[in-house]
């Protein structure tokens, strides 16, 4: 009974340092220093800042309840500015232990959003268009 217990122990503790690896890796990726992923809530402030917020948004994740919505939101910024879509997102909230190492050691890159923009989303300001040299305009006489 014991043998069993302390395997199980083991095991757990596997994951647990190998989630804590993967956030390492997300974090050092993001150019943060990597030892910020794995400091609890601290983290979170770090990723408020990945994900392209203030990182006084990171402390928001401690009310209650709201704070899971926000931790949410969190990630989903975070999983977009690495190129991955909202249901990348839905695996990192339901399934972390295997979209995280995904995250954190696959090949996608950082890529920082600017606040307020999503990947893919129309631009905050519509830019002006361009009028080509080469176009002349004609006038009747």
């Amino acid at each position: 009974m014991i043998i069993v217990a302390l395997l199980i122990l083991v095991i757990e503790l596997a994951i647990v340092a190998f989630l804590l690896a993967s956030l390492w890796k997300i974090v050092a990726k993001a150019g943060e220093p990597g030892w910020a992923g794995i400091i609890p809530i601290y983290n979170m402030l770090v990723l408020a800042k990945i994900a392209g917020k203030p990182m006084w948004w990171g402390a928001l994740v401690l009310i209650p309840i709201a704070g899971i919505v926000f931790q949410i939101w969190i990630w989903n910024r975070v999983v977009k500015s690495f190129g991955y879509s909202e249901g990348f997102t839905v695996g990192v909230v339901l399934l972390p232990f295997v979209f995280l190492p995904i995250l954190g050691f696959g090949k996608a890159t950082y890529s920082h959003l600017p606040d307020g923009e999503y990947e893919g989303s129309a631009p905050a300001t519509s830019p002006t268009p361009e009028i080509s040299s080469n176009e002349e305009t004609t006038s009747s006489e």
